[in-house]
């Protein structure tokens, strides 16, 4: 039983990024703007990561109902390594994705509204411009019931989302139900989060969340590792548990801090076919995540 621990864990983490790579560029596509600091201090192995992101989406009212949406992230994440690898790690150290996001909302009928969005990335460490591997493709289709102004408000998100990192020809579902079964408390089950909340006052929320967190890169210079493997992309994925407090500063802007632990973690070099070439660290550590945001819900 003990020799398939590792097994569980290594197939637990091909689903986390690969979960990722299909929602995670729009867990937040909520956000109007959000500027966040992120921090995965350093364990056994090593490695310490920072990502800072930014944030911006700007509604464009074209009728009554309907609306085109127009933003753009900007995520650097730096990599600090305290043990010397078998690769130069400067290459790895600085890791940036960049995404352009082009969306519509639509209402389709009294209940439901259509979401649809397309999200070009450039996911590269940007050490020599940028090239053609540099480039991705996420797309995501949703319908959007949202019942606010009633004793126990809800909201049912139901789509399919693509994306071109996963290596699937074939988007996947898409779930996520929210409500407010009490005054104090409310509740949000899905992926890539899921999250139990009690609402102190209009002002303060303290929640318990599990989240999925983590990255998929290009590296543009390609490096032979020792046994002879080509490392050409590099991933992180994480299963992560927190708690977590937010301050209301308006209804739509607001101030948190998330603090946990990473329950699953691994960061990993690849191939050009997404192979796995060497693990830079898989050991569960701390996870702290602070920032501002903007959001219409």
């Amino acid at each position: 039983m003990m020799k398939l621990v590792p097994q569980i864990k290594s197939v637990i983490g091909c689903l986390c990024i690969l979960i990722l790579g299909v929602v995670g560029a729009k867990a937040q596509s909520s956000d109007l703007v959000r500027l966040e600091y992120l921090r995965i201090p350093q364990n056994d192995t090593g490695i310490q990561t920072s990502r800072y992101k930014f944030l911006i989406n700007a509604p464009i009212k074209v009728n009554a109902d309907d609306y085109l949406v127009v933003g753009a992230e900007y995520n650097e994440f730096d990599i600090d390594f305290s043990q010397d690898l078998e690769f130069n790690e400067s290459v790895v150290d600085k890791l940036r994705i960049i995404d352009l996001n082009l969306g519509f909302i639509k209402k389709w009928n009294d209940n439901w509204r259509l979401i649809g969005i397309i999200t070009p990335r450039i996911a590269s460490n940007l050490t020599s411009g940028v090239s053609g591997d540099d480039f991705f493709f996420n797309a995501t289709a949703t319908f959007l019931k949202d019942k606010k102004d009633v004793d126990k408000p809800f909201r049912i998100v139901l789509g399919l989302s693509f994306n071109s990192t996963t290596g699937l020809p074939i988007p996947l579902p898409l779930v996520s139900y929210y409500k407010r079964f009490h005054p104090k408390w409310s509740f949000t089950l899905g992926i890539p989060r899921s999250n139990f909340k009690y609402h102190l006052s209009k002002k303060h929320t303290f929640q318990l969340a599990s989240l999925l967190d983590g990255y998929f890169i290009n590296i543009q210079e390609d490096f032979v590792l020792q046994d002879g493997a080509t490392a050409s992309r590099i991933s992180l994925s994480a299963l992560v548990g927190t708690l977590g407090y937010q301050y209301n500063i308006t209804k739509e802007m607001s101030l948190y801090i998330l603090g946990g632990r990473t329950i699953l973690q691994e960061g990993i070099l690849r191939n050009d076919k997404r192979e796995r070439v060497l693990t830079l660290n898989n050991e569960p550590n701390f996870y702290l995540r602070t920032g501002f945001k903007i959001s219409i819900f």
